[in-house]
C-alpha cells in the first residue's frame, strides 16, 4: 500500500505488441468502466496500468472501434486517479511500426523493457502486482532474449537461485506442472523426487499465503498409465514419485499419490484437492483449458511479488481483427488483486 493509504494499481505489461495483448487491454478496460457504476464483484476489473505505446493503442482502439480513450501518464499513482475516465498508459515506445500477427524482432527490446519496469515497479511498491500479457517467443529469441519464457524471466529477475513454479488456475481446478518448457522427451529425466518436493513446497506455501487456504490439500499425478500398473509400464512411480510424496507428508503438508492422471480431474476428484501436481506441461493444462479455456489464469508462484497472465498466447491469426476475448485477462487481473490484497493482510 502507498504512503497515501491508496492501493496502488495493477501493472499490465505490453506483450507481444503484433498480438492481441493491446486489444485485449482495452477491452478489459472497457468492461471495467461498463461494470464501474456496479457493486465490485468477484470477476471485476481492478485498476490497473499499461505499460505500452500510447500511440499505437490509440491507433488500435480506433481501428477496432472501440471507444476507448488512451491518456499517457507520468507514474503509476496518476494512472490510477485517472483510471475511471480513460485507459492510463505509462509510455514503452517501440522502434517500428506495428503490423497485426506479424511479429518483429526490433519491438523485443521495448517488450523486455516493459516486462522489467513492471517487476520494478511493484518491488518499489509502486504498483500492487505484474500482470502480464502473452509474448511471442519466437520473436524474442531472435531479439536476443536467453530464457524459456515469462516463468523463468521473471524468476531471474527476481533473482531466484531454484526452478520457478508455475500454477494455472481456472474455476474449481488449480494445477502445477512440475517440468515446465521442455520437450515431453527431456521432460520425464527431470521427473526427480527433488524437483517434486520443491514443487509441492511451494504450492503449499502458496495457497496458504496467496490464497487463503488454511491447510492445503495436494494431489500428485502419475507418469506413467495406471500409475505404472505396479511397475508393469515404468517405475518412476515406485521409485520416484511415492517417495517424493512421502517427503511432503513427513514435511506436513496433505499430499497423496501417485494417483493415476486419467482419473484425476473428473469433477468428483477435483472436490478432493485443492491443487494437482502434474509431471509435465500438456498432464497439467489439457484438462485445465478444457474445463475453462477462457478464463484460465497463468501464476508464478514462489515470487516475492504477485504476478498473473492470460492463460492463451499471442494469437497472431486473429490479432487486429477484433475477435479477441478479453476474459483470461480480466480474470487475471482480479486474481492477482486478490492475491496481492492476501499479502497485505
Amino acid at each position: 500500500m502507498t504512503t497515501s493509504g491508496v492501493r496502488p494499481p495493477l501493472a499490465l505489461t505490453m506483450g507481444e505488441p503484433a498480438g492481441i495483448g493491446g486489444e485485449i487491454a482495452l477491452k478489459a478496460w472497457a468492461d471495467a468502466r461498463a461494470k464501474a457504476g456496479a457493486a465490485r464483484a468477484d470477476g471485476a476489473v481492478p485498476p490497473f496500468v499499461l505499460l505500452d505505446d500510447p500511440a499505437r493503442l490509440e491507433a488500435l482502439a480506433a481501428r477496432l472501434g472501440l471507444p476507448v480513450p488512451v491518456r499517457a501518464v507520468g507514474s503509476m499513482a496518476e494512472g490510477a486517479a485517472l483510471f475511471g475516465a480513460a485507459l492510463p498508459v505509462l509510455p514503452q515506445p517501440l522502434a517500428v511500426p506495428v503490423t497485426p500477427g506479424r511479429p518483429d524482432p526490433a519491438n523485443g527490446a521495448a517488450v523486455i523493457a516493459s516486462i522489467d519496469r513492471a517487476v520494478e515497479l511493484v518491488r518499489r511498491g509502486e504498483a500492487a502486482a505484474v500482470v502480464t500479457n502473452p509474448i511471442q517467443k519466437s520473436a524474442l529469441y531472435a531479439a536476443g532474449f536467453r530464457h524459456p519464457g515469462h516463468t523463468e524471466y521473471l524468476a531471474h529477475l527476481a533473482g531466484l537461485t531454484e526452478e520457478p513454479v508455475m500454477m494455472l488456475a481456472a474455476q474449481d481446478l488449480r494445477v502445477v506442472p512440475v517440468t515446465i518448457h521442455v520437450s515431453v522427451r527431456d521432460a520425464v529425466p527431470l521427473v526427480t523426487r527433488e524437483a517434486i518436493l520443491h514443487a509441492g513446497q511451494v504450492t503449499a506455501a502458496a495457497l496458504a499465503r496467496d490464497f487463503g487456504i488454511a491447510r492445503p490439500r495436494l494431489a500428485v499425478a502419475a507418469l506413467n498409465p495406471h500409475a505404472g500398473e505396479g511397475g508393469a509400464m515404468g517405475r518412476e512411480e515406485i521409485d520416484i514419485i511415492a517417495p517424493a510424496v512421502a517427503d511432503l507428508r513427513a514435511e506436513g503438508i496433505d499430499a497423496v499419490g501417485p494417483k493415476p492422471a486419467d482419473t484425476l480431474f473428473h469433477a468428483v476428484a477435483r472436490r478432493g484437492y485443492d491443487a494437482a501436481l502434474c509431471m509435465y506441461h500438456d498432464q497439467a493444462l489439457i484438462p485445465l483449458k478444457t474445463i475453462d479455456f477462457d478464463t484460465g489464469v497463468n501464476i508464478t508462484l514462489g515470487l516475492p511479488f504477485v504476478r498473473t497472465s492470460p492463460d492463451h498466447g499471442t494469437a497472431l491469426d486473429i490479432a487486429g481483427t477484433g475477435k479477441a476475448g478479453a476474459s483470461s485477462l480480466i480474470a487475471a487481473l482480479a486474481t492477482a488483486e486478490a492475491m496481492a490484497a492476501r499479502r497485505r493482510a
